[in-house]
Formats: C-alpha cells, structure tokens, sequence
C-alpha cells in the first residue's frame, strides 16, 4: 500500500474500512441487520434524499397512497444500508461462503449469446446489490466489468487491488476502446450505464411515463462490435436465502 495512505487525511477512511473489514466476519443475518440500522441513520441524517426519494415514488407510482409510498422508500433506505456491507463482502469475503449464498438462473442465456464469437455485453443497472452481483456472477461464469473509479484515492486503490484478484480485467468506464478489445476477444463485459446521464449522446427516454435524461452508450456499442445484449440483474432473496 503507497505511503500517502499513511497520512492524517486517511485515517477516517482507514477506520470505515477496518469496521466493514470487521463486520463481514459476523454472521450473514446479524450484517444484514447492521444495513438495516444504517438505512435506517441515514434516513432521518440525509433529509434532502429522503425527501427526494419520495417525490421521485410520488411521480413514478401516483396510484400508490402515501403511506405505501412511504414503506417502499423505507425499504430502499434499508437496501442502501444493507449494500454498505454488502461491498465488504465483495471484496474480502471467501468464495466458498459467497458460493453458498448465490443462485443462478438463466446462465444458459449467457452461454448461447457467447457461442456466438463477438463477446457479450451484460446489461445490469445501478441497484443497490450491484457490487455484490458482480462478485457472485463471478462465480459462474469469467467476464471483465467497466466501474466509475471512486474519487477517495484511498478507497479506489482498496477497490482496484479487490477486482484484480476476483476478475481477468477491470475496464475504467471512459474507456471504451478497451471494452470494444475485450468483446472483440469473445469475452462478456458487465455494463450498468450511467444513471440521469446528460452527455452529448444522450436522449429524452420516457421513464414510469416521465421524459428522462438516458444514456444510449448501450445500442452504440452493441452496433459497433456486433455483440449481443444479455440483461444481468440481481435480487436479494427474502431473510438469509441469499441472492
């Protein structure tokens, strides 16, 4: 690790990092309950999101009253909570727990869509269980993934040396030409486009019936390598069972 990181500024990220280290070794139930405490801070301390998070259900499910409005976004806080220790998991937890926890289905899509020759673009989006979908599809199958590098240089090197020993390669996200080499070479390439994107090639998509800025980086690429489209999402079971 570089000495810079030994520097006063650090030290909080340090202690964030050495508690999630800490956490992952409790059991799976008991870090699950932790996440819920955590959405449940951050709900009442990020007043400005969760007010946020109302008026975007308000607009999306207007056939919802407020109180079921309320309780999914109470949820969605709990989800937030339970994906911070979900990330500790991603990169420090052992494959043989991480195995026990996964369930695959659809796998076959993957394999038919590769027999093809031109790579695989798999298509997920940014919920909360992201990191940890990546890690456990890592399990079932090689890919390289595209990521935003963290702006915290600190947790940034954390992340990279973590997806250096779980995957072939890690593909910064302006890099497209990289991803074009990786799909040329026949190989799947995670994907979750930027959310609220406002770029040049941008476009005004209809979302829940409300115009929003979308990113069209998806049909651009899969025009320009020929490679076929794999939706990839991952959804946290109820209780324990996994995902």
């Amino acid at each position: 690790m570089k000495q810079v990181f030994l520097k006063p500024r650090y030290w909080p990220v340090w202690l964030l990092l050495g508690f999630v280290r800490l956490a992952i070794l409790l059991p799976f139930g008991a870090q699950l309950a932790l996440g819920r405490m955590l959405g449940w801070t951050l709900r009442h301390a990020a007043k400005r999101r969760w007010r946020i998070t109302l008026v975007n259900l308000e607009r999306c499910f207007p056939e919802l009253d407020a109180s079921a409005r309320e309780r999914l976004a109470r949820k969605h806080f709990d989800s937030l909570g339970m994906a911070f220790f979900e990330i500790g998991l991603c990169w420090w937890g052992r494959t043989e727990r991480l195995k026990r926890l996964a369930q695959v289905s659809g796998a076959e899509n993957l394999q038919a869509a590769r027999a093809k020759g031109k790579g695989v673009i798999l298509l997920s989006a940014h919920f909360t269980t992201l990191e940890i979908g990546g890690r456990l599809l890592g399990l079932a199958t090689d890919f390289h993934l595209m990521y935003r590098p963290n702006q915290n240089a600190l947790i940034e090197e954390v992340m990279r040396r973590s997806r250096e020993r779980h995957f072939d390669r890690a593909i910064p996200r302006n890099d497209v030409r990289l991803m074009l080499k990786s799909l040329k070479e026949g190989k799947p390439v995670w994907y979750a486009p930027d959310q609220g994107y406002r770029g040049k090639n941008s476009e005004m998509i209809p979302f829940f019936g409300i115009p929003a800025p979308t990113n069209t980086a998806t049909s651009r690429l899969a025009r320009a390598s020929g490679a076929p489209v794999v939706p990839f999402f991952v959804e946290r079971l109820p209780g324990t069972r996994g995902y």
